[in-house]
Parts: C-alpha cells; sequence; structure tokens
C-alpha cells in the first residue's frame, strides 16, 4: 500500500511538473519582463523628477513613492483591479502588469536617485570644467558610474519581481502558481505540489542570481 501511494505521488509530482514550468515560461517570466521594463521607465523618471525638485511633480512623485512601498502588493492589485480595471472592462493581465509596474517603479525609483545622489560632487565639477552642459555632464558621467552602483538592488528587485507574480493567481491569471493551486486542488497533495512549485521559483531565481553575478563581474561591481 505504501509502495502504491509513493508511485501515486511520483506520478502526481511528474504531470505537475511541465504543466507549471509551462505557465512559468509563458505567463511568469514574460509578465516579469514587462512589468519591469514600464517600471523602470516610471522609477526613473520618478527619481529624476524628485532629484531636480520640479515643482509640483516632484511632489506628486514623493506621494507616489509613499503611497506604494507603505502598501501591500497584493492589496495594490486588488485596488488596481477591482477598483478601476474591471469596472472598465480591462483584462486582468493588464490590471496585474499596472500593479506590478507601479510597485516595482516606487521601490526603483528610490534606489535609482540613491545611486545618483552618491556620486560625489566633484564629478559634476569635473564635467563643467571640461565645457560640458549639465545634460552631456549627467549622461556621460553620472550615469554610468550611478548604474553600476544600482545593478546588485535592481537586481535583487527583478529577481523579488519573479516571485511577486505569484499573487497574479489571485485575480485568476493562469500563471505558475494558479497552475499549481489547480494540481493541488485536484489531487490534494497540497504540500507535494507547493513544495514542487517552490523549487521551480527557486530554479529561475538561482539562474537570475546567476545573470546577476555575471552582470557585475562585467561592470565590475565591488572591485
Amino acid at each position: 500500500m505504501n509502495a502504491l501511494l509513493e508511485i501515486r505521488e511520483v506520478r502526481i509530482v511528474l504531470n505537475a511538473f511541465w504543466p507549471m514550468l509551462k505557465q512559468g515560461l509563458i505567463y511568469s517570466i514574460p509578465l516579469t519582463l514587462v512589468s519591469f521594463a514600464i517600471g523602470m521607465v516610471i522609477a526613473i523618471l520618478s527619481a529624476l523628477l524628485i532629484i531636480n525638485r520640479v515643482p509640483l511633480l516632484s511632489q506628486l512623485m514623493r506621494f507616489y513613492v509613499w503611497i506604494f512601498r507603505g502598501t501591500p502588493l497584493l492589496v495594490q492589485l486588488f485596488i488596481v483591479y477591482w477598483g478601476i480595471c474591471n469596472p472598465m472592462k480591462i483584462s486582468n493581465l493588464i490590471a496585474c502588469v499596472i500593479a506590478l509596474s507601479l510597485n516595482v517603479g516606487a521601490y526603483a525609483s528610490e534606489t535609482i536617485r540613491a545611486a545618483i545622489l552618491s556620486i560625489d560632487k566633484g564629478q559634476w565639477e569635473a564635467g563643467y570644467s571640461i565645457g560640458m552642459t549639465y545634460q552631456q555632464t549627467f549622461w556621460r558621467i553620472i550615469v554610468p558610474q550611478a548604474a553600476k552602483t544600482s545593478v546588485p538592488p535592481l537586481f535583487n528587485t527583478f529577481i523579488s519581481l519573479v516571485k511577486d507574480t505569484s499573487l497574479a493567481s489571485n485575480i485568476m491569471i493562469a500563471e505558475m502558481f494558479r497552475k499549481a493551486q489547480e494540481f493541488a486542488a485536484s489531487s490534494l497533495k497540497y504540500l507535494l505540489i507547493y513544495s514542487e512549485a517552490a523549487l521551480i521559483y527557486l530554479l529561475f531565481c538561482t539562474l537570475l542570481t546567476g545573470l546577476q553575478k555575471l552582470c557585475e563581474k562585467r561592470l565590475r561591481v565591488g572591485k
């Protein structure tokens, strides 16, 4: 009897692996990439507006960062979906992208802002001394140095976003964790299936961590 149960569990694990991995590749990873790309655009604009103290807009960006850093992502996801997208008949996938992008933008903007402000004022003076304008100094001298500083924390944000996509299951998006829930409900092997899903997330994040180390090495971060 025990042998039969073990064989059944092995079959459940094997049958669930590819469908979960497939949903991760089809939904979770693309959702991460799109949300992170949009979030980075928001983050850069937000950081620049705050640093340059643009009237009204800088205060608006500070308020945005305060709201999204101070509330849970799951709550943000529900508010965006049920409060905005669902009444307007916008798909749940777009709602998820909006919520994730805004959340990433808030956290990444602080990372980018801190990286830019960490550059010594002497670098600005060096640019001005050779006849560069503010824009030239910023893009040619400050941004390359700030990019090296911000790579590790931004990569951490990206890796965290991969795991955060699991929250999309709460608004019925068929990503990897949603598929895990379906297998767990049909087999009643909740711990087994959720552990398998955790291992797949761990695989994705391990690969991304390796990519992070490669990028840091190429940029000579920390040397």
